[in-house]
């Protein structure tokens, strides 16, 4: 594998302290061992790969999915648990400028049936993800940002000025809000691991501690190898995303760019000392910043709050994203500083040069497909785009709008990407102020 991150990204210390973990136990997947043969191979044990699992399992296709960790070890299982719109980082009319209004209009009808194909799947399968909140709350962080929510409600969902926050149960050092109807909060591992338990009793296959090492081209498809096996299949799906190789296959090298999220969890908290900070909603909220912060009262009563921002990964680089990540949360929650934060943890999201999600076939790899680019919403869009790579296997209709269906240009600077990434944010963090 070649990854553009050092080895430390890719081990435990980021995931170290992941909260989800406490709340329930990993499904005994198997290590792959020996030579099979298979109709779809899946690399990729997360939201993408599972649920292209099951949609093929569920159609009588052999699908074997190999992840190369632990059942939810990257971005599947250790993220925010926000289901929800916003799996590209365009404005709507950003998306109109660039695909047309057809285009714009079907990408946006896309993240709204994401949203509703999770909540589906779990109800279809009793799968209990400890769901809660209506809708998803934006707040806004400054004056201008509050301008630019009222202009967006004109639109349709729920407007809240500053004075309605303290009745809304959201009080805090925000200017105003505005609620999309669209979304809920879970527990993304019970999702996740609700899933796998759907596809597995279809007949898939998951293997963990199994990394796929390498792909080649054969007459009848291809020839996946992973450490002690090697797998003859007709298709190929790359459900990776932030946690991607540049040479799995090579033609996804530098079409992806995987950006650092922290998230911390607090001990339960009283009622007392919910109404003393003035928050007692269960709704999933993110501000406006460009560099958002993302929070939510779960059902427990424990406070999840996370942000992007870190762009450097090691011991010493997590050691100082998560003392960052604790000021913010004081700064935002000052009633809360002194709660005992019992869990914090770090994953990779993953963005594409295009700001969209991709899901299609991979140019001159006839029978191989890939889905990546979730920026950092892959709960729904990731679930969406599994459903859509088994139903371009299975040549049924295809489902992506334009948007998602094109392949996504290349970043600069090829392997040394990352450089772009300094300058973006502080423009970005100049934006916020």
């Amino acid at each position: 594998m070649r990854r553009i991150f050092p080895s430390y990204t890719y081990g435990p210390g980021p995931r170290a302290g992941c909260w989800w973990d406490e709340t329930v136990s990993a499904p005994d997947w198997p290590e792959h061992l020996g030579d099979t043969s298979i109709d779809v191979a899946v690399v990729g044990g997360g939201f993408t790969g599972v649920s292209a699992a099951l949609h093929l399992a569920e159609n009588g296709t052999e699908v074997a999915v190999f992840e190369a960790e632990t059942p939810g070890w990257g971005a599947s299982g250790r993220n925010g648990g926000f289901c929800c719109q916003g799996g590209s980082k365009l404005t709507y009319s950003a998306l109109v400028r660039r695909y047309g209004i057809e285009g714009a209009r079907a990408y946006a009808q896309a993240e709204e049936d994401a949203v509703s194909l999770v909540a589906n799947l779990m109800a279809r399968f009793g799968i209990d993800a400890d769901v809660h909140s209506e809708g998803e709350t934006q707040l806004a962080h400054n004056t201008r940002a509050m301008e630019k929510l009222r202009r967006r409600a004109q639109q349709g969902g729920r407007l809240h000025e500053a004075e309605d926050l303290a009745y809304l149960g959201m009080s805090g050092r925000f200017f105003g809000g505005y609620t999309d109807p669209v979304g809920f909060g879970l527990n993304p591992q019970k999702y996740l691991f609700g899933l796998a338990s759907a596809a597995r009793s279809f007949g898939a296959n998951l293997f963990a501690n199994s990394p796929v090492r390498h792909i080649r081209k054969t007459e009848s498809g291809f020839l996946v190898e992973t450490p002690k096996g090697r797998i003859s299949a007709a298709n190929v799906l790359i459900c990776t995303n932030g946690y991607s190789s540049e040479d799995l296959p090579n033609w996804l090298s530098a079409r992806y760019m995987p950006a650092q999220s922290t998230a911390m969890v607090t001990r339960p908290l009283s009622k007392d000392e919910l109404k003393e900070q003035g928050w007692t909603s269960r709704q999933i909220a993110y501000d406006t910043r460009n560099l958002l912060h993302y929070f939510r009262l779960m059902p427990d009563n424990r406070f999840l709050f996370g942000m992007r921002g870190g762009l450097m990964s090691s011991k010493r680089a997590e050691v100082a994203i998560r003392k960052t990540v604790h000021r913010d949360f004081c700064h935002m929650f000052p009633r809360w500083a002194d709660v005992e934060v019992t869990h914090m943890w770090s994953g990779m999201v993953c963005l594409a040069r295009d700001l969209v999600p991709f899901a299609g076939p991979v140019p001159d790899h006839p029978g191989m497909f890939a889905g990546f680019a979730y920026h950092g919403n892959g709960v729904a869009m990731g679930t969406y785009c599994g459903r859509v790579l088994s139903r371009m296997v299975l040549g049924q209709t295809a489902e992506a709008p334009d948007p998602i269906s094109r392949p996504p240009k290349r970043f600069p600077f090829g392997r040394w990407r990352r450089l772009i990434m300094p300058p973006a944010y502080a423009a970005m963090a100049v934006l916020d102020l």
